[in-house]
């Protein structure tokens, strides 16, 4: 129903409060739409990248991979912070020592004299004994009609005649707004009033007036704002102190809500609105013991107050943590109550764009690393396969030339090791003892059977001993090799195999490793049974038996023993014993050989599938991932400075580029005098190769030698509404190079600009960055002529490039036209810079100056054209640029080598005793 309140004109608290809320709102949409943006991400990647990475690599890298996708969400403490305050409702909470002060307050805000004070409240407010309060809660609402109804919170409307639906009212009549003592329906006595006002200030925020504490307790009557509300906490005052249930009161809506209190000193309803003098005197003297009394309580600290205005005597910082804070003078309410509620509003946004941003950041940090490890991994895997097949066949090619050369030392060797143990042999002869063989006592003949096996026992001891002695001996012989090849074998193709997918691949190669390994240390020199060394020898040794078997059996003694063992020794044949070793082991280390190459083809072709899946994901990291990831960076980075630096006004334009233009901007976010480049992206390729680059400039660390960019905005109503903008906001110097050149700068402060320019590549190649646009008007100068790197569009790890055409022409190195190149471009970029500073003006070379179109220079360049040489030019100047623009990328000089290079040019022209040097290099520019 419609009420007779009649529509005025919105009084400025209520109008400045309305653009706080409204610029609330406005940013909880752009926050909302981030947040869902964010999460959509997250939930796409998690399901396509991670079934990517599972085919990708190995079992030993899962639990490393599974570790970094988990970063790709939001830690759950932060997830609950955005869930909890990103698009939660704004709510304006009215509490206060008494109704007449909470009405009072109320009134205030909206500017409408919509709640009865004074005597019109009756008795109980001012405190007739034996009278209880009982008003009932308020909540404003906004509707187009005005309407008042009774409702349970967040329930059903309760059918309900209420007195300001029967007529006309000048203010909301104040048996509506009690609960009468003969009702007895609960749900009428806890419902609460909602009254619904065409009020701007109701289209962004609601308005709740707490019920007396005899109606509710405090915490039900906060129950609903407890849950994704963003409550501005308003306490009105009308006496000298607060009350003990006052006070307990404020402690539990503290506890339950967390947010810092405003709390405004209202003038006593009963007395007049313009208080006389003396009166007025001894309510300034009140303020101050108000302040003490609140300070005392712990309510607001010792710094935060007011001064007599109402004004506050500490602004709290842009970001930082609101406090309560108490205002005294209630004509200027405005000039406490609007900052209070902004910086509310804005802590909880900022804190929330903040959280959203570093989990961008960490997680976009998160795949420009995984696109170096990728781009590591598909340059350094096919390097390591060639070499780990080159090494193998120095170790082959070494052990089999050890084979061929050691047949003659191997003989020595078993001749003088035969020898050298032979008395301990024959000794160990005459005491072997016969186990499994019955001997008499007076050595009496046994039979035939039994002298074949004592004499295999004696010629088992002895193949045993020789066996471990010569292999000992062959063993120490090549042990040299084994720091020489194997070790670096090993460890080449242990990083090849845990790189590979395939772990049965992996476990084939590793035996067939061992394989070889033991070819040259142990196996191979080894008699075990079923060798060829251990059949010859047996061979040798059946002839011995044979002719002891033609005799009559003779008796088991020690000496028969000790002449068995001794005919044993003198059979054996060291030549052939040395040869038979050396052919075994040439064949064994072929057949390693053999086995090893056909598992590497086979590791090698299951590192080509996952080279080829590694490329994939590369390129998607490149071009969709880290890009997308970026612009949802950049909203929500722009969006936590503009939430607290504001939007920047725009001054005089500077300059224009290709992509932007540049105003001044006296100041923001408290640098000054500033640089404002404005872009407008044309599509989404611009939108993330800025978004990136806004990234990778932010990332870097600040550098004297960089320009220092301070922050972004995004702008949704540029060019009056007709486009959206993204204003980078930078440090402001005093001119660029080109303009620098034409005014005309000494030797000295060229030289000097080329070491600072330098100084700043330096810098950003150190970062892992390439500027890929190094030219005159990207390097800036301050007021002594001191230069700094600026304009990043085109600044890129080398892991994230694409091989795409950037750059200004006449500063592109031909290798930029393959797609295939590194940070020397930039090296070859300050080749031609050099050479404009040497030179001392801005006129075109002449081969280029002679192109008629950008086809025919780049043209020219690929086919070795570059600036000539100027009459006078100092040779080492020259030298120095011709080295810097080599076509061979390989060719040109580090930085690290090209800044003591000028500096000794420098020193050399610009010293002491060097004026007539520096003199004619002068004259010939």
């Amino acid at each position: 129903m419609e009420g007779n309140v009649q529509q005025q004109k919105t009084p400025p608290l209520a109008r400045e409060l309305t653009r706080v809320f409204s610029s609330y709102n406005k940013h909880s949409i752009l926050l909302k739409k981030n947040l869902k943006e964010t999460h959509v991400f997250f939930r796409e990647i998690r399901q396509n990248y991670s079934n990517a990475c599972a085919s990708t690599i190995s079992s030993d890298s899962a639990s490393l991979e599974a570790v970094q996708l988990s970063c790709i969400s939001f830690p759950s403490h932060e997830e609950e912070f955005l869930r909890s305050t990103v698009g939660a409702a704004p709510y304006i909470l009215v509490l206060g020592q008494d109704c007449a002060a909470r009405y009072q307050l109320l009134n205030c805000l909206l500017g409408e004299r919509l709640l009865p004070l004074g005597t019109e409240l009756g008795e109980a407010c001012h405190g007739v004994q034996g009278i209880i309060c009982k008003r009932r809660k308020l909540c404003f609402t906004h509707g187009r009609q005005t309407r008042l109804s009774l409702a349970l919170p967040g329930q059903y409307e309760l059918v309900h005649q209420l007195a300001a639906n029967r007529g006309r009212w000048d203010t909301v009549p104040q048996e509506d707004l009690e609960i009468h003592e003969e009702c007895e329906d609960p749900a009428h006595r806890l419902a609460e009033l909602e009254i619904t006002l065409h009020h701007p200030l109701l289209q962004e925020v609601k308005v709740m007036v707490v019920p007396c504490h005899s109606v509710q307790p405090i915490e039900e009557a906060l129950e609903d704002c407890t849950r994704n509300v963003i409550p501005v906490i308003l306490y009105a005052i009308n006496q000298d102190s607060l009350s003990a249930d006052q006070v307990a009161e404020l402690w539990k809506v503290k506890e339950m809500l967390s947010f810092p209190i405003c709390f405004l000193r209202v003038p006593d309803a009963s007395l007049a609105a313009s208080p006389e003098p003396g009166r007025r005197a001894e309510k300034e003297r009140e303020k101050s013991a108000l302040h003490k009394h609140l300070v005392s309580l712990g309510f607001i600290n010792t710094l935060t107050g007011n001064c007599s205005c109402g004004a506050p005597t500490q602004i709290t910082a842009p970001g930082a943590k609101p406090q309560s804070m108490l205002g005294e003078s209630f004509e200027r309410l405005n000039r406490l109550l609007v900052p209070f509620a902004r910086q509310v509003l804005q802590n909880q946004q900022v804190e929330a764009a903040n959280l959203l941003n570093g989990v961008h950041c960490r997680c976009l940090d998160l795949f420009i690393n995984q696109a170096f490890d990728m781009q590591r991994d598909l340059q350094i895997t096919p390097r390591r396969l060639e070499y780990t097949r080159e090494k193998e066949g120095e170790l082959f090619n070494s052990l089999m030339a050890i084979a061929n050369r050691k047949q003659e030392e191997m003989k020595e060797m078993i001749v003088e090791t035969l020898s050298s143990m032979k008395e301990q042999l024959l000794e160990d002869a005459a005491n072997l003892e016969f186990t499994d063989i019955i001997v008499t006592t007076n050595g009496e003949p046994v039979t035939s059977k039994e002298i074949k096996s004592c004499i295999h026992l004696i010629q088992e001891l002895i193949v045993v001993r020789l066996n471990q002695a010569v292999a000992n001996k062959l063993i120490s012989s090549v042990d040299y090799l084994r720091e020489s090849f194997v070790g670096t074998l090993e460890r080449c193709l242990s990083s090849l195999e845990k790189s590979n997918m395939d772990s049965s691949v992996h476990n084939i190669t590793s035996n067939h490793l061992k394989q070889l390994l033991n070819a040259a240390y142990h196996v191979e020199v080894t008699f075990h049974s079923g060798s060829s060394v251990t059949r010859l020898v047996w061979e040798q040794i059946k002839q011995i038996i044979h002719r002891i078997t033609l005799v009559n059996p003779p008796a088991i003694t020690p000496e028969w023993k000790r002449k068995v063992a001794q005919d044993a020794i003198e059979s054996l044949s060291a030549a052939k014993l040395a040869r038979s070793i050396c052919s075994q082991f040439r064949t064994r280390l072929n057949s390693s050989h053999e086995a090893f190459a056909a598992s590497l083809r086979q590791l090698e072709e299951g590192h080509t599938g996952r080279l080829e899946r590694t490329e994939d994901l590369w390129l998607r990291v490149r071009k969709d991932h880290a890009p997308r990831l970026a612009r949802l960076s950049l909203e929500s980075r722009s969006l936590r400075d503009v939430l607290l630096h504001g939007k920047p006004k725009l001054g005089r334009e500077l300059g224009r580029g290709q992509y932007g233009v540049v105003y001044l901007c006296d100041s923001w976010g408290g640098h000054y005098p500033c640089a404002l480049k404005s872009v407008v992206p044309p599509d989404d390729k611009h939108w993330n190769d800025l978004a990136l680059e806004f990234h990778y400039t932010r990332s870097l660390p600040k550098h004297e030698r960089l320009v220092d960019l301070h922050g972004s905005v995004i702008d949704h109503t540029y060019g009056g509404g007709s486009s959206i903008a993204v204003l980078l906001i930078m440090e402001r110097l005093h001119r660029d190079l080109y303009t620098g050149l034409k005014a005309g700068l000494s030797l000295r402060e060229r030289l000097q600009i080329a070491l600072d320019v330098v100084e700043g590549m330096r810098f950003l190649h150190s970062q892992g960055l390439v500027h890929r646009d190094i030219k005159l008007k990207n390097v800036l100068l301050d007021k002594q002529n001191r230069a700094k790197i600026t304009d990043l569009g085109f600044c890129k790890p080398e892991a994230m490039m694409s091989g795409s055409i950037v750059g200004t022409p006449i500063h592109m190195a031909p290798e930029l036209f393959t797609g295939k190149y590194d940070n020397s471009v930039d090296v070859y970029a300050f080749g031609i810079l050099f050479w404009y500073l040497c030179t001392g003006s801005v006129k075109l070379p002449e081969a280029f100056e002679k192109c008629s179109s950008k086809d025919q220079l780049w043209n020219n360049v690929k086919k070795g054209s570059r600036p000539e040489r100027v009459a006078g030019f100092d040779e080492e100047c020259w030298q120095l640029m011709e080295a810097c623009w080599n076509g061979d990328p390989s060719l040109r000089p580090l930085l690290g080598i090209v800044q003591p290079s000028l500096q000794s040019i420098m020193e050399r022209l610009c010293g002491c005793g060097s004026e007539q040097k520096s003199s004619s290099l002068e004259d010939s520019n």
